[in-house]
C-alpha cells in the first residue's frame, strides 16, 4: 500500500527500462538492454539485472557441482548463453513473455495475465504450455543458475502481498522441477509491491506489477575455482 519515493524511483527505472534501455538488433530484431541506457540511468538498472544471486553464488555453486555441472569458460559463456536465449525467443513466440538480454544473464518477464489470477499463486492452466517451453529449454542448458523473482501490485497489505509473491515465485519453481529443471539450479525470492514497473493507479498498471521473472545467469569456470 506503500507509494514512497523509493517505490516511485523503481517505477521510473523500470519505465526507462522498458523504453530507452531497450534496442533492437538490426538484423535479428531482437530486443536487448542498450548499454548506452544504462550508463545514463546510473547503476540501478544495472544492478535489476546483474545483482547478487538469490542466497548468495558459492553455496549454490557448490550444489552444482555437486550435481555434475561444470562451469563454462571463456568465449563459451557468451555463445552458450546467445543459443539459449535464441531457444526462448523461439519457444516463446507469440506469447506475453519478453525475453531480456543484458551481457551474459537473461530476464524472462511473464505479466500475470498468462501465469496466475488474481490472489492467486496457481499456475493458469493456459500458461502451462509455454513454461513446459521454457522448462525444456531450461533443462537442456543446464550450466547457469536460476532465479525465480515474485511480484504484486499494491491492493492488499504489505505482508498479504510479500507472502503471495513468495509462493508465486516458488509456484513457476515448482513447475520448472517438475518437468525436469535440477532444484539445485534453482532459488526464488519475493518481492512484494515493493518493486513496480507500472502505476498501480490504473488496472492496467496494477496487472504489469503482478508478474513473475525468472532471472538465467551463466555458471562460469571462474564460480567454479572461486569454491575448490
Amino acid at each position: 500500500m506503500r507509494f514512497n519515493a523509493k517505490i516511485l524511483g523503481g517505477a521510473a527505472i523500470a519505465a526507462m527500462l522498458a523504453t530507452a534501455a531497450c534496442t533492437t538488433d538490426p538484423v535479428t530484431g531482437e530486443r536487448q538492454i542498450s548499454k548506452a541506457a544504462i550508463g545514463g540511468v546510473g547503476g540501478a538498472v544495472a544492478g535489476y539485472f546483474l545483482g547478487d544471486l538469490v542466497g548468495g553464488r558459492n553455496d549454490r555453486t557448490e550444489k552444482l557441482i555437486g550435481a555434475g555441472i561444470g562451469g563454462l569458460a571463456g568465449a563459451g559463456v557468451g555463445a552458450y548463453m546467445d543459443k539459449q536465449e535464441r531457444e526462448l525467443r523461439q519457444r516463446t513466440a507469440g506469447t506475453d513473455v519478453q525475453v531480456i538480454r543484458d551481457g551474459d544473464n537473461l530476464v524472462l518477464n511473464m505479466p500475470s495475465g498468462i501465469t496466475f489470477a488474481t490472489n492467486e499463486s496457481s499456475i493458469q492452466p493456459q500458461f502451462r504450455g509455454t513454461l513446459d517451453q521454457v522448462a525444456q529449454t531450461l533443462a537442456q542448458y543446464n550450466q547457469t543458475y536460476i532465479d525465480v523473482y515474485g511480484h504484486t501490485d499494491s491492493d492488499g497489505t504489505d505482508a498479504y502481498n510479500q507472502s503471495l509473491s513468495e509462493r508465486r515465485a516458488q509456484s513457476v519453481a515448482g513447475y520448472l522441477t517438475s518437468r525436469g529443471v535440477a532444484s539445485a539450479r534453482i532459488a526464488t525470492q519475493g518481492f512484494g509491491e515493493s518493486q513496480p514497473v507500472a502505476s498501480n493507479a490504473t488496472a492496467e498498471g496494477k496487472a504489469a506489477n503482478r508478474r513473475v521473472e525468472i532471472k538465467v545467469v551463466p555458471l562460469t569456470q571462474n564460480d567454479v575455482n572461486a569454491v575448490q
